[in-house]
This record gives C-alpha cells, sequence and structure tokens, in this order.
C-alpha cells in the first residue's frame, strides 16, 4: 500500500542494453521514476540475452549497433520470451535496421536522439500494446508493406538482390539520366528520401556508388 492507503502500483521492469555507458546512464536517468524499475544494464548482445532470460523484464531497450548485434539479440529474446516486450535504439534511420528489428519481434525502433522525456510515454504505449515507431519513419513501413506484392530481383556478383518496387523506380530514374532532384519531384518525395533509397541499392547489390548499380541494371537488359 502505498502512503496514501492506495495500492501501490507494480513497477514496469526494464532491461537496457547499449555499449556506450554515457547511453546506458541517460536511458535509467529517463526511467527512474516514471514507473519503471531497472533491473539491469548491459553492454553487449550475449550479455543482454543472459540477463533476460534471468530476470524477464516487460521491456528491452536493445542498442542495434551493440557488440553482438542488438537485431540478434531480439531475435532470441522475442523467441525465448514472448512476454518480455522489445524496443530498439538506434543512431541510424536506415530502413534496413528499421525492416531488420521489426522482423525479429521487436515492437517500437526509437532513435536515440529521442526526447528523453517521451520516452517513458513511449514504454508505457509498448505495454499497453502499442507499437513505438518515431513518425518520420511510419511512411517507410507503409512503402514496404505497399511494395511487398511488386518486388524483383537483380543480378550481381554474390548473387541476386530483392530490391523493393520503389527501389526500382528510383534506380531506373536514375538510369534515365534524372537527377536525384528530378527522381524526387517525379515520385513526389524529398531528394533525401531519393538518396535513402539509393543508399539502401547500393547496399544490397554490393556496389560502390549509383553507376554501378546503373551499369548492373543495364547490364541486366541485354
Amino acid at each position: 500500500m502505498s502512503s496514501d492507503g492506495r495500492p501501490r502500483q507494480a513497477l514496469a521492469i526494464v532491461l537496457i542494453a547499449s555499449a556506450q555507458a554515457a547511453t546506458r546512464a541517460g536511458l535509467v536517468r529517463s526511467l527512474e521514476g516514471e514507473g519503471f524499475s531497472i533491473v539491469g544494464a548491459s553492454s553487449d548482445a550475449d550479455e543482454a540475452i543472459e540477463l533476460a532470460l534471468r530476470c524477464r523484464p516487460d521491456v528491452c531497450l536493445l542498442d542495434t549497433r551493440m557488440p553482438g548485434s542488438g537485431i540478434r539479440a531480439a531475435r532470441e529474446i522475442s523467441e525465448r520470451l514472448p512476454g518480455s516486450a522489445v524496443v530498439m535504439l538506434a543512431t541510424s534511420e536506415s530502413d534496413a535496421d528499421l525492416f531488420d528489428g521489426l522482423r525479429a519481434g521487436a515492437s517500437g525502433y526509437l532513435l536515440m536522439d529521442t526526447d528523453p522525456r517521451r520516452l517513458p510515454h513511449a514504454l508505457r504505449g509498448v505495454l499497453a500494446g502499442e507499437a513505438a515507431i518515431p513518425r518520420r519513419l511510419v511512411a517507410r513501413l507503409v512503402e514496404e508493406f505497399r511494395s511487398q506484392g511488386r518486388r524483383r530481383q537483380l543480378a550481381h556478383d554474390a548473387g541476386r538482390a530483392d530490391l523493393t518496387g520503389r527501389e526500382w523506380e528510383v534506380l531506373e530514374l536514375i538510369r534515365d539520366g534524372l537527377t536525384t532532384r528530378e527522381a524526387a519531384a517525379r515520385l513526389f518525395v524529398s531528394p533525401v528520401t531519393v538518396r535513402r533509397h539509393l543508399s539502401a541499392i547500393t547496399s544490397k547489390l554490393g556496389v560502390a556508388d549509383r553507376d554501378a548499380a546503373v551499369r548492373l541494371l543495364e547490364e541486366a537488359a541485354i
């Protein structure tokens, strides 16, 4: 019972995992006194998995880029502890990291620059069954969903790359000689979004730049 005679609300148990001590300390400060109890703070994936299995937290906050891979930790924790929610913490807005984290079982994907005052609210939402994803990333999830049935493959030295429908559109516009800004105007998106798609394309194809990606497209058409 609390001092006013009402039942004391149970604290939600949180596990924090990040390679950066300053990041871990900042997360602890954001959550303490907000209805959360920090059960542990680990610095790598193996330690995070071990702590999660031992302490069975309500929420695991996992840095995507910590040693051993935060994505791997998310997948294993989600599979072995389905009652524990997983939220990824990232410095990057990379589509690959976002989608990999969600496919691994995460219920949220928060950027490190998220206002610390919003973190308790985001985690309470996750515990209530909501997804914690910044608004500016939601549009990418919508596009990924729309493109699921429009995927095509492009052969490259290491095999075949699976490009989304929008990635194909961007690559074909660049092949046709459009600049980044012109392609963005044609697709009704920002130049930043086009550059993001180009980065994903070159990464998937294992090439150095857009010119090399275009050459692969032209060779495939021969």
